[in-house]
C-alpha cells in the first residue's frame, strides 16, 4: 500500500481555537477535508493562551533553537476539537502569551514584536519540513497561509537538501507583513535575498512577498481573485510578480463547514429549519428582532451584515444607502468591528433609526449564526473580496446575498436577472460599481422581488441547494499537491 501524502498546514489561526476572519475558518476546515481523502494532514499553530487552554497537549520537543536572537521554544502536540486532526503548537510565552487578538494589542495597533513572533513561527515551520526537523515525521507538502507564514517559503528555498514542496495561499493580498530591512540579519536569511527578486518590497521586507516569490506554487481563494490580483487595481503592488508567476498561480474556491453552518442542525439558532420546511426561518427572524430591539414587522424584510467595518468591505457605503432608501420597507442589522470612524458613523445612524437599524460592535459567533438564520437578505458590498464565506453561509440558510461582483462573490452568487429567474439558477443579487447608488439600486431590486413570495421562496430553495462543502475544494488541493510531487 502506498504511503499517505503528508501535509503540514501552517496557519496563524484555526477555528474553533482562534479566529479573526476567513483564514481561521479555512484552517479549521480544509485539513479535516483532506484527511477524509486519505491525506496525513497536520496543523501547526502558535501557542496563544486560547489554544493552550483549549487543548490537552503533550510536549514532544523542548528548548528548540529556532532563531539565535530569540529564546528557545517548545513544540507541543494534540488534536483539534471536533475533527481530531493532529496539531502541533509552538509554545513561547514571550512571543505568543498575549491575551486577546493574535496580531494586535488592546489599543488596536499591531503588536510591536510581530516581526519576531511570526519569523520564529515560519522558521520552525520550515524546520519541520526540512533536513533539520526535530521530528521523525516529515511532510511532503508545507502549506503556508498569508504573511504570517510567508518567510517559511524563503527558509525552505535556501535549504539545499529540503524534502518538502511549498504552497503559499493568499487569503488577502492587502496584508503584506512589512518590516524594516535592518531585521534581515535577525531573520538569518542571506543578505542577497533583500532585492526585488526576493524579500524587498518598496524598501521594506515583506513576509508575504517571501511566500509569493519563493513558494513552489501559489493559490488564492477563488478563481476570479487569482485573475484580479494580476492587475494593478487589486494587485496591492504584487501584480507584476503574480503576473510573472501566473503559471504557478491557482484560484481554488474556499468551501464552508457544512456541519457548523447547517440550519437543520445549528445549535446556535432558536429554530431549526430546512429548504423543505422554512417556517423556522420566520420564527428565527422574530426572535432576532426581539433580541436586537428591532420593531416587530412581519411583512418587512430584515437585511443582515456580519463583517469587519472597513472600506474594503464597502461598509462606508451603508449610510448613503440608508439615506437613499429612507422610505423603503426594510430593517438592517449589522454585527462587526473595525475602523473607529466607521463605527462612530454607524452608531450615530443606528441611534437616529431606533427600531429600524441595529448595530452590534465586536464579534459574537452565536449572533452571527442568528443573523444568518433570521435575516432575509445579506449585504456584502465589498470593494474586493478574495473569496468571502458569508455569502455561502447565507445561501445555505436561505438568506439571499446582495453582493458586489468581485472575487469569490462573483464566483458564487448568480444574479436574479429575468433570465436566471426563468431558468432556475438565481441565488442572489449582484451589482458592479462600488458606489452607494449601485448598492441602493441592487437592494431595491431585491426588495421588489421579496414582494412576490412564491418567486422569493423558489430562489431561496435554489440558493439552499448549492453545494459549498469542502469536498470539491479539497480534491483540487490534493490534485495540486500530487502534481507538485510528480
Amino acid at each position: 500500500m502506498a504511503r499517505k501524502l503528508r501535509l503540514l498546514f501552517a496557519s496563524s489561526e484555526a477555528h474553533p481555537l482562534v479566529k479573526t476572519g476567513g483564514l481561521g475558518d479555512v484552517s479549521g476546515a480544509l485539513p479535516p477535508a483532506l484527511t477524509k481523502l486519505g491525506v496525513d494532514a497536520r496543523i501547526l499553530l502558535p501557542g496563544y493562551p486560547q489554544v493552550l487552554d483549549a487543548l490537552p497537549l503533550r510536549r514532544v520537543r523542548r528548548d528548540l533553537s529556532v532563531l539565535n536572537s530569540q529564546e528557545p521554544v517548545n513544540l507541543l502536540s494534540g488534536k483539534m476539537p471536533d475533527s481530531g486532526v493532529p496539531v502541533y503548537v509552538v509554545e513561547s510565552p514571550s512571543l505568543y502569551g498575549h491575551e486577546g487578538n493574535p496580531y494586535q494589542g488592546s489599543d488596536g495597533k499591531d503588536r510591536a514584536d510581530n516581526a519576531q513572533r511570526f519569523a520564529v513561527f515560519a522558521r520552525l515551520a520550515a524546520q519541520l519540513a526540512g533536513t533539520d526537523s526535530p521530528l521523525r515525521w516529515c511532510p511532503d507538502i508545507l502549506h503556508l497561509n498569508d504573511w504570517q507564514t510567508g518567510l517559511a517559503a524563503a527558509y525552505l528555498a535556501f535549504d539545499p537538501a529540503r524534502r518538502a514542496k511549498s504552497v503559499m495561499s493568499v487569503h488577502n493580498l492587502a496584508f503584506a507583513g512589512t518590516f524594516p530591512p535592518h531585521l534581515l540579519g535577525e531573520l538569518e536569511l542571506p543578505w542577497y535575498s533583500y532585492q526585488m527578486h526576493g524579500l524587498e518590497f518598496y524598501q521594506y521586507i515583506s513576509y508575504l512577498k517571501a511566500g509569493l516569490y519563493y513558494a513552489d506554487h501559489i493559490t488564492t481563494v477563488s478563481p476570479s481573485y487569482a485573475e484580479e490580483i494580476q492587475d494593478p487595481e487589486l494587485g496591492a503592488g504584487f501584480h507584476g510578480l503574480l503576473h510573472d508567476r501566473h503559471s504557478d498561480l491557482s484560484g481554488i474556491l474556499n468551501g464552508i463547514d457544512t456541519k457548523v453552518w447547517n440550519p437543520a442542525t445549528d445549535s446556535q439558532i432558536k429554530h431549526r429549519y430546512s429548504a423543505a420546511r422554512l417556517a423556522g426561518k420566520t420564527k428565527n427572524r422574530s426572535a432576532l428582532r426581539k433580541h436586537l430591539g428591532l420593531s416587530d414587522a412581519p411583512k418587512i424584510p430584515l437585511v443582515g451584515m456580519v463583517t469587519r467595518l472597513t472600506d474594503q468591505k464597502g461598509v462606508d457605503l451603508v449610510p448613503a444607502m440608508m439615506k437613499a432608501l429612507e422610505q423603503a420597507p426594510f430593517q438592517l442589522a449589522i454585527l462587526g468591528g473595525g475602523d473607529k470612524s466607521i463605527e462612530k458613523q454607524l452608531a450615530a445612524l443606528a441611534a437616529s433609526m431606533p427600531g429600524r437599524f441595529s448595530l452590534t460592535l465586536g464579534y459574537d459567533e452565536a449572533l452571527a449564526h442568528q443573523i444568518e438564520a433570521g435575516a432575509d437578505l445579506f449585504l456584502m458590498p465589498s470593494r474586493y473580496e478574495p473569496c468571502g464565506l458569508n455569502q455561502m453561509y447565507s445561501m445555505r440558510y436561505g438568506t439571499l446575498p446582495v453582493v458586489r461582483s468581485t472575487g469569490g462573490l462573483a464566483d458564487t452568487v448568480t444574479d436574479a436577472t429575468p433570465e436566471a429567474l426563468h431558468d432556475g439558477t438565481a441565488t442572489g443579487f449582484v451589482f458592479k460599481e462600488a458606489s452607494a447608488e449601485a448598492l441602493s439600486a441592487c437592494l431595491k431590486r431585491a426588495l421588489s422581488l421579496y414582494a412576490h413570495p412564491r418567486v422569493w421562496r423558489r430562489v431561496q430553495k435554489q440558493a439552499m441547494a448549492r453545494d459549498f462543502g469542502w469536498e470539491q475544494s479539497a480534491k483540487r488541493y490534493l490534485e495540486l499537491y500530487r502534481d507538485l510531487l510528480a
